[in-house]
């Protein structure tokens, strides 16, 4: 971008905020309009690949203070946004003020040899590798502090942070996964650690846009979705899974072979009288973890059959008369009554 850009691109309508619009702000309203016009979110639309440029090229100038206080300058000089027609003639000629219009008002009428009254200085551009004084854009530079010349908008300026989404299976966000995104027509390739949770994001340094003038590369940031399982649900760094029991098992106590997430099954204990709802643990069956890994929870369901045998409602009703009298829910009125 050269400076005359500067002249005619308004970077706060491109983002819809004030002028007087603090950072926060600008941020926000970046963040917002990036993530509805990004090119992934819009395949093969070419206007909003457009103004998703425009929008990072105006926040790349407004999130930059620096940057920002020159690009008002210029633009109040400029009367909000007309354009230097290096050359163009006086008010007859038609249009907006001229270049020397504006620099001749700027220094006043002593810049001009004739007086008030006199011809306007001309301030011609040179073309590259001419002789003489300075361009449009030394000229910008000495009025900013710019010393050897303008720096455009966006020299040696960090890149922009992008953001991209992907899913996994449930055994791969368990396990970890390495994938591939398509980032602005790069592939760009990540390890998602094991345990990642669903809706988590994972920030990638130097994957997002490159930086300007060899300045370094934003970040990468990807946003995880995870499908469900439909045995297995991640808790931390443990792995949960409801497991039925029969009616006998559970009150006589039994061994039962319950399945891990690599397509194995482990034995484990039961206990006489357990209860539906209990959790046993399984230790070192869960998700991969620097530490250790984490632990099968194994939650027991008593399973009450549906249709019985004769000779099974028969014992059924034998064990009601033995338990007779046996009050289950006594206290469960005790503590409500407290």
């Amino acid at each position: 971008m050269t400076g005359q850009d500067w002249f005619e691109k308004d970077f706060y309508a491109t983002l819809g905020v004030p002028k007087n619009a603090d950072q926060a702000a600008i941020k926000k309203a970046y963040r917002k309009m990036a993530r509805s016009l990004h090119p992934d979110q819009n395949p093969g639309d070419a206007a909003a690949e457009a103004r998703f440029k425009d929008v990072g090229e105006a926040y790349a100038v407004l999130s930059d203070p620096e940057q920002r206080q020159q690009y008002d300058a210029i633009r109040a000089m400029a009367g909000g946004g007309a354009r230097f027609a290096a050359g163009s003639g006086g008010p007859s000629a038609g249009g907006g003020a001229g270049f020397e219009d504006l620099f001749g008002g700027l220094f006043g009428a002593g810049a001009h040899p004739g007086g008030a009254g006199g011809p306007r200085v001309r301030y011609n551009q040179p073309p590259p590798g001419a002789g003489g004084g300075g361009g449009f854009e030394d000229i910008l530079g000495g009025l900013f502090g710019g010393g050897g010349g303008f720096a455009g908008p966006r020299a040696g300026r960090t890149g922009v942070d992008l953001s991209a989404t992907t899913t996994l299976p449930f055994r791969q966000a368990v396990e970890g996964s390495t994938i591939t995104l398509s980032v602005e027509g790069r592939r760009v390739t990540a390890r998602i650690p094991a345990g990642v949770r669903d809706g988590q994001k994972i920030r990638l340094r130097g994957k997002g846009r490159p930086g300007e003038g060899g300045a370094p590369a934003g970040d990468l940031v990807i946003t995880v979705t995870v499908e469900p399982h439909p045995v297995f649900t991640l808790d931390g760094n443990d792995l949960r899974v409801t497991v039925p029991v029969t009616f006998p098992e559970a009150v006589l106590g039994a061994q039962v072979d319950v399945p891990t997430l690599d397509g194995a099954t482990v034995r484990v204990k039961v206990p006489a009288g357990t209860p539906s709802g209990r959790t046993l643990r399984v230790r070192g069956r869960g998700v991969p973890a620097a530490k250790g890994p984490g632990d099968l929870l194994v939650t027991v369901q008593v399973v009450v059959p549906q249709r019985l045998s004769d000779d099974a409602r028969a014992a059924v009703e034998t064990f009601a008369q033995a338990t007779d009298g046996v009050d289950v829910r006594a206290d469960l009125r005790a503590r409500a009554g407290t």
